[in-house]
């Protein structure tokens, strides 16, 4: 028996795996963005929770883009609510010269009620 043959019919190449053809498909080559780290967390997520749309999007090859483009609203929203945030708490550069130690604390704390916000309304929706 031949290794590959072609079925003229449906204009596929087949090969062969023990006593059967298997169709030789392969997805086109998708675009390669880079994927940052609230990209990642959506990808663990939707790998655990959502497998139907995780599939979908993989054989549709969008699974990168559409990663790229939640990385880069997760990173605008976070980086917009930091600073709002900052402002309206009075954490400005003037505490941070006057006590380092203060203005650390209040922006990691802005920060971590920031993540929180972007992984409920973005990275886990």
């Amino acid at each position: 028996m031949e290794k590959y043959i072609y079925n003229e019919n449906n204009g596929l190449w087949y090969e062969l795996q023990g006593d059967y053809y298997i169709p030789c498909l392969t997805l086109p080559e998708e675009e390669n963005q880079p994927i940052g780290i609230w990209g990642q967390r959506h990808l663990q997520y939707i790998k655990a929770n959502r497998k139907g749309f995780y599939t979908t999007l993989l054989t549709k090859c969008e699974l990168n883009r559409h990663l790229a483009d939640v990385n880069k609203q997760a990173e605008d929203m976070f980086y917009r609510l930091v600073k709002q945030l900052a402002e309206k708490e009075g954490v400005t550069e003037k505490l941070k010269a006057e006590n380092q130690m203060e203005w650390v604390g209040r922006m990691n704390n802005i920060r971590n009620r920031v993540t929180e916000i972007v992984n409920a309304e973005i990275i886990f929706a």
